[in-house]
């Protein structure tokens, strides 16, 4: 279990940032730590020219519409892959100055996605927060869609999914389908990238229009434009 230093945030909570991928894990990790930090701020990577996230490709429009809907400060950093590493440490160090003291993450499953985090919040001072890690990922799904979120599907990766699951809105009535695929229930294995859209955190409701399709080797994304 993870113990909180506390530093005089909200209510003498600590004050926290999320790894922010705009997808429905990092809105169920925020969800999940709400009741023991301050979290007050969204880190989302970018490529080097700042026209995508890196993780699940979104434009920088739809990644501050969504901070600005939960009340979050957004922050961002460039890099390529080669320098992921170097300039995500550099921006949890802009972020410790700020006197965060922990940042949030959303993984789930894998032990080095965890390990990584830990690693580079260690590089800058900080503490690593996983309150999703280890729950099965099935009650994870369950969980999101019952809580009345809206996350569309933005990435497929054939030959799981086909095209037409794009900017389909996660339901319950998927995991039957998922289960049959061989999917994991939350896309753990990269079947499906979500972008969320509303939820009892946001303010109020992001719309988009669908953009266009594009297609890297068996992964399919969908742009979505914020109106």
């Amino acid at each position: 279990m993870t113990h909180l230093r506390r530093v005089g945030g909200c209510d003498g909570q600590a004050r926290a940032a999320i790894s922010w991928s705009g997808g429905k894990d990092s809105l169920a990790a925020l969800s999940a730590s709400r009741g023991g930090l301050d979290v007050v701020a969204a880190l989302t990577m970018f490529d080097e020219a700042g026209a995508r996230s890196r993780s699940h490709g979104l434009r920088p429009e739809l990644i501050a519409a969504q901070a600005d809907r939960l009340g979050l400060r957004a922050v961002s950093a460039r890099c390529s892959w080669a320098t992921y590493d170097e300039s995500f440490t550099a921006a949890l160090r802009g972020l410790a100055r700020d006197g965060i003291t922990h940042v949030v993450f959303g993984d789930l499953v894998f032990s080095q996605h965890r390990e990584w985090a830990e690693a580079r919040c260690a590089e800058a001072g900080l503490t690593a927060v996983e309150p999703l890690f280890g729950r099965p990922t099935s009650d994870l799904f369950d969980a999101f869609v019952g809580s009345g979120a809206t996350a569309l599907m933005v990435t497929i990766r054939e030959p799981w999914l086909d095209e037409s699951w794009l900017g389909r809105a996660l339901a319950a009535d998927m995991k039957a389908t998922f289960a049959e695929r061989g999917i994991d229930p939350c896309g753990e294995n990269g079947e499906y990238h979500t972008a969320v859209l509303d939820g009892p955190l946001f303010g109020r409701p992001i719309r988009v229009t669908a953009g266009e399709r594009v297609r890297h080797g068996d992964c399919v994304a969908l742009d979505l434009v914020p109106c």
